[in-house]
């Protein structure tokens, strides 16, 4: 057998034995008998050791039974499972029309499709050759949790998809019915085990249950909404996708509607807000995608989310509690920030009993005082705060809420910086456990161990003053602390150790610059190249950059000359974390080299070009022998194959990236 039909049978052999498991140890309902099983079985091991690289790590024949996980398996998703940008208001879904069309350099209004937002958990489906080979969670869209037993049962799921492209990706939102959610709440409370507090993070527990018969008893449901490949399904629409979807066995939402331009999206927003309480799932909004697939393609995507769409969140709710008092909280910058204590009640599912006061004049705009009755609501969906004070329910003569004038924590006078309050004293200990917090945290230097309780026992033993300290600890030392035993402080003193190989855009973000997020620590990373490189920026090259402004330039680089910063890095440089080697800016640094650009980019094409012409780089629109790159995104068109039948390399944005880094001298 050629190879690719080797491939196809192994996998064919992997889902039917995965679907038999499924039906006998979830089920109790065999689908096929012992002697059937056996000799799949017996087949699929024959052909795996014949051929060793068929073998897969989640293969039948590498387990025994089909016992409850102990923990998921990590799955990479073969395209990124991105998030969305959220508008509140039929304005905002205006200005997101306004910036579809000046990047598309258009007037007429755009056709969308609506289609609505379940408040579920989002899932990869994958399929090769037709079959279902896994199903993984979002997680942090990159790489999510193998949850695929846990499917399989799930409606308008199909184990097989016929003519369908070699590899398919489809997304879909898991969810459970309000219902379903009801039942699921009763059985739990006559048994006495903690109620869910609402039917996603119900549908999130079932999925990732360890144990598949758990999920089997409750009836999880699924709608597919997109794939990670659209252009190869042959359709040229989002509403022709769905339709693909729909046709192809996948359960599709028929609370669907093609739209055209920002007033009708927004009138249809609001009808369907006014449904919502019919609807047998939990909704919180609408999103609003542009039908016309090569559209999107020129409108691209940032780092996090497709500029093509957007997701109308509907109002939130609001509930009435008691404001028990204010405490204020120092961050790393010395920003002292007012947090309300609230009378703990329920809110969309979670119970709230802070909620944030953003700065002094917010205090004072609402009048506020300890013991007023107060509606909150949370902002965005997630954070909480106070819309307002129910005046006419004060309980007689209150005082006014006292601003502070002195840290709370170090007891330093504070000053007025705009509408903030902050404490300037550098020795702060607030300040300074939020900076070690924020070193450490997942996005950052992601060092596994070192939660902010473990950081404020470190700095209450005088075992560290500042974060290059961390990179000192050894294992005796972290015995003297409570909690710590042989084999955890061992682990934490690798962990510390192992940040050293972080990427530079990590240690750039966690240094915590103003005005510095994620995307800001990539963009940094990729223009500059090291720390060096960077510390020698001045406001003139920071603004050459995409996304940023004379306003974040001009406090990179103050920070960046700060006495303090500069320790800092020395300090971390002395110890090993320097990831790059120092390089400078060259305006010419890929000058005579040839580009062109093709497919679905994650930015606009129209930037990506201006910065490689910045560098020296010609951009073409049209592949030839002398293309030295072409530049594939999501979803290439014919350039790619004539680029191939050419010799051309073909490189993508990742690869890009790293070849700006690297010429850049």
């Amino acid at each position: 057998m050629p190879e690719p039909e080797l491939q196809r049978h192994a996998d064919e052999l992997r889902a039917r034995l995965r679907e038999a498991n499924y039906r006998y140890h979830v089920l109790d309902a065999p689908a096929i008998s012992d002697a059937e099983y056996d000799a799949l079985l017996h087949e699929l091991r024959q052909l795996e050791e014949q051929y060793p690289e068929l073998r897969a790590a989640n293969s039948p024949t590498q387990e025994v039974g089909f016992a409850p996980q102990a923990s998921f398996a990590v799955i990479t998703h073969p395209h990124p499972m991105q998030s969305l940008d959220n508008a509140f208001n039929c304005q905002e879904l205006a200005e997101f029309e306004a910036r579809c069309l000046r990047m598309l350099a258009s007037q007429e209004p755009l056709d969308y499709l609506a289609e609505m937002k379940i408040d579920g958990l989002s899932v990869n489906l994958y399929y090769r050759d037709d079959l279902l080979l896994w199903a993984a969670t979002r997680g942090n869209g990159q790489e999510g949790e193998d949850v695929t037993f846990n499917l399989l049962g799930i409606p308008g799921i199909p184990q097989q998809v016929a003519g369908a492209p070699r590899e398919l990706e489809v997304r879909g939102e898991i969810y459970l019915s309000r219902q379903e959610f009801e039942r699921i709440n009763a059985e739990r409370k006559e048994a006495g085990e903690t109620l869910f507090k609402n039917p996603r993070n119900a549908a999130a527990g079932t999925v990732r249950q360890l144990d598949p018969k758990v999920s089997a008893a409750r009836k999880l449901q699924a709608y597919c909404y997109g794939v990670g490949q659209p252009r190869a399904l042959g359709v040229g629409r989002q509403s022709e996708l769905l339709a693909w979807l729909e046709n192809h066995g996948f359960r599709v939402n028929p609370l669907r509607r093609r739209v055209t331009g920002a007033a009708e999206a927004c009138a249809v927003a609001e009808a369907w807000q006014a449904r919502r309480a019919e609807l047998e799932y939990e909704a919180d909004g609408v999103v609003f995608k542009v039908d016309d697939l090569a559209l999107q393609e020129e409108l691209g995507s940032t780092s996090r989310a497709p500029r093509w769409a957007i997701a109308y969140k509907f109002p939130a709710q609001e509930v009435a509690t008691t404001l028990r008092g204010i405490t204020w909280q120092v961050g790393r910058t010395g920003k002292l920030t007012p947090v309300a204590e609230l009378e703990p009640r329920l809110l969309e599912g979670t119970e709230v009993s802070r909620a944030t006061l953003h700065n002094p004049g917010f205090i004072r705009s609402l009048d506020l005082r300890v013991g007023d009755r107060v509606v909150i609501h949370k902002s965005g969906g997630i954070i909480p705060e106070i819309l307002r004070v129910l005046v006419e329910e004060r309980p007689g003569e209150l005082p006014p809420c006292p601003i502070p004038t002195i840290c709370p924590d170090c007891r330093a006078p504070l000053i007025e910086d705009g509408a903030n309050l902050r404490c300037v004293n550098p020795a702060c200990p607030a300040q300074r456990l939020a900076r070690l917090s924020h070193f450490a945290s997942r996005h950052a230097m992601e060092i596994e161990g070192l939660a902010e309780k473990t950081l404020a026992q470190l700095l209450e033993a005088g075992l560290i003053h500042d974060i290059p300290d961390l990179y000192d600890l050894t294992a005796e030392q972290l015995l003297q602390l409570e909690g710590f035993a042989e084999v955890s402080a061992t682990k934490l003193v690798q962990q510390i150790q192992a940040s050293k190989a972080r990427p530079l855009e990590r240690l750039i973000f966690a240094l915590g610059l103003p005005q510095v997020g994620r995307r800001t620590a990539q963009l940094l990373t990729s223009a500059f190249g090291s720390l060096s490189a960077l510390q020698q920026a001045t406001v003139a090259d920071l603004m050459a950059l995409p996304d940023i402004g004379e306003a974040t330039a001009t406090a990179i680089v103050q920070a960046l000359q700060q006495p303090a910063i500069q320790a800092l890095l020395e300090g971390l440089r002395a110890r090993g974390v320097n990831p790059r080697a120092s390089a400078q800016m060259s305006g010419a640094a890929l000058k005579g080299l040839s580009f062109v650009l093709t497919g679905t980019l994650s930015e606009p094409r129209e930037r990506v070009k201006a910065r490689l012409e910045a560098l020296g780089a010609r951009v073409s629109s049209a592949v030839s022998a002398k293309t030295d790159y072409l530049v594939a995104g999501q979803d290439p068109g014919s350039k790619l194959v004539k680029a191939e039948a050419l010799g051309v390399k073909v490189i993508d944005e990742a690869a890009l990236r790293e070849l700006v880094t690297k010429a850049v001298i």
